[in-house]
């Protein structure tokens, strides 16, 4: 039976925590209790955890503290979404317990746990039950029960884990709304997977993630995945020698293979064109000029130019040096959007939105590329705004996040900056103007459901209301013109209709049409957002 957690089983699992997550990302996302297509939870924890498990993979010998550390750092900043925030703090405060160790047993894995849990809580403004931190804050309690008797680090993983399971069965009953759906909790689940795993390398057997992981496209390459150790061949050579004897291109082609790899020649009747990696650029060279003159040489070192790629992405991102006194970030999807919010004042755009959670680094390297002391940040989205917080303690620029949970909220915000008033008079004024909006969106239902007495069918449209469930049908019209009855009903004297990618201009005119003749007293602005997912995002004041 295992007794400690050193730093090297901690690597393993937190690497097999990341597997198990992605393995079960599209099951956790279906959890998701309401059928609109941005059930990302699963999605927002594999993306969390994979940022901690790369990280994890580079370092050599670590202390267990400094793979703990590792890994919270990589999963502050990799957070997406609220699951991955919370999922980034519990491992925060576990890290911050074990400050200072090598190792760990039973009762000391227990206590850092609960470090995590309260570190978690206190995030939280308003923490519900039924929720990933009741998973979390249950099983941690069971764990410190079990050290009592047994103090190894397996016994007290093993009811770590035990307890997660019975917790998040009981999630279905403490939340309402979970309750009425019939599921259990997603990102609860996730940590019972994480607990889970973590016993699984205990127990000798680590998860491996599907083929599939990892495989996104990124921006750029990650140049300190690898070693200059790994490159066999140090020098790059390209050349082009014309063709002035009778000597055949492939006896050029045998000379070359033996001297290097990643061999390519072509050839016409003219020139011969190669490139190789090779040790000796020199010899391929003397070689070459027995088949003509060179016309163009190239050679490069391609363990200095790697030296040279770490060292640029390994420096600081840079921050941008303050030019005026407040500055803006808006987070929203849509071309259309982002030009709203341009000409609204916000300095830099975070591409992200439903089904899309941009992490908390890429909210802070636009917060430092903005050129102001005070940066103000919209997220737009109830599920961005924790992760937008995250990044007040990362820059020395102040920030300060408007909670907007919806771009019409964002936008109305927006519209009450004054750049001459005072940050609280700001503040004040764009919390009052979100309370003045009622945000509709209307999408698509991603499955058959039945919410809150609605019986929803896979591919109808859904319409929301002030971010609750206003009715779906296939009948689009029908839907919009109950959207238009309900703000007549409410009074909306400003109404904008936000258009999508999906929408045609033509059909977006009829949308407008219904409201200007539902509410013949308002004022109704038509824009082309370009969003994703919604086909409408449509605000009244």
């Amino acid at each position: 039976m295992r007794q400690i957690l050193d730093a090297a089983a901690f690597q393993k699992m937190m690497i097999s925590a990341a597997a198990s997550i992605e393995i079960h990302k599209q099951q956790l996302n279906e959890l998701n209790v309401f059928p609109v297509p941005d059930g990302d939870t699963g999605t927002n924890m594999s993306m969390t955890l994979s940022a901690a498990a790369n990280d994890l993979r580079k370092l050599s010998a670590p202390t267990l503290t400094a793979a703990a550390d590792a890994a919270a750092s990589a999963m502050l900043r990799g957070a997406r979404g609220n699951s991955g925030v919370i999922l980034s703090l519990l491992l925060r405060g576990f890290a911050k317990t074990l400050k200072g160790m090598d190792a760990c047993d039973g009762a000391q894995f227990a206590f850092a746990l609960k470090g995590g849990v309260e570190a978690a809580y206190k995030a939280v403004m308003k923490p519900a039950e039924g929720t990933i931190l009741t998973v979390a804050r249950v099983a941690a309690q069971e764990a410190e029960a079990a050290a009592e008797s047994d103090p190894s680090f397996e016994a007290v993983i093993e009811a770590a884990a035990a307890a997660s399971k019975v917790a998040l069965a009981q999630t279905v009953n403490q939340n309402p709304v979970l309750q009425k759906a019939g599921v259990v909790d997603a990102g609860g689940k996730g940590w019972m997977y994480v607990l889970e795993a973590m016993l699984s390398v205990t127990k000798g057997v680590e998860i491996e993630a599907p083929d599939v992981m990892d495989t996104a496209v990124r921006e750029q390459a990650d140049f300190s995945d690898f070693n200059t150790a790994d490159i066999t061949f140090g020098y790059c050579t390209e050349f082009i020698v014309s063709r002035e004897n009778g000597k055949a291109p492939e006896a050029l082609r045998s000379f070359l293979n033996g001297l290097g790899d990643s061999l390519v020649l072509v050839d016409d009747d003219e020139i011969i064109k190669v490139h190789v990696h090779t040790n000796n650029p020199g010899t391929v060279l003397e070689e070459a000029i027995t088949y003509g003159g060179l016309v163009t040489v190239k050679i490069e070192n391609m363990k200095l130019q790697h030296t040279e790629k770490v060292m640029k992405q390994e420096e600081a991102p840079a921050i941008a040096p303050a030019q005026k006194h407040y500055g803006m970030v808006a987070v929203c999807a849509g071309a259309g959007l982002s030009n709203v919010f341009r000409e609204l004042g916000a300095d830099n755009m975070v591409a992200g939105g439903q089904t899309m959670n941009p992490s908390t680094q890429d909210i802070l390297e636009k917060i430092n590329a903005t050129p102001a002391e005070v940066v103000f940040v919209f997220p737009n989205n109830k599920n961005i705004i924790m992760a937008a917080e995250q990044t007040i303690p990362l820059t020395e620029k102040k920030v300060i996040v408007i909670p907007s949970k919806t771009v019409p909220q964002g936008v109305s915000a927006m519209l009450q900056f004054d750049p001459e008033a005072q940050e609280q008079d700001n503040i004040e004024a764009m919390h009052a103007a979100m309370e003045q909006v009622t945000t509709m969106q209307v999408t698509y239902a991603a499955r058959n459901s039945d919410f809150d007495g609605h019986s929803i069918r896979e591919g109808e449209y859904l319409a929301l209301y002030g971010g609750s469930l206003f009715g779906s049908s296939g009948d689009l019209p029908g839907l919009m013109q109950g959207l238009a009855d309900k703000v007549k009903e409410e009074g909306g004297e400003f109404i904008t209709v936000y258009y999508g990618q999906d929408v045609s201009e033509s059909d977006a005119a009829q949308v407008v049409d219904i409201f200007s003749k539902t509410c013949p007293d308002a004022e109704v602005t038509l824009i082309d957002g370009g969003q994703p997912v919604y086909y409408y995002l449509i605000s009244a004041e």
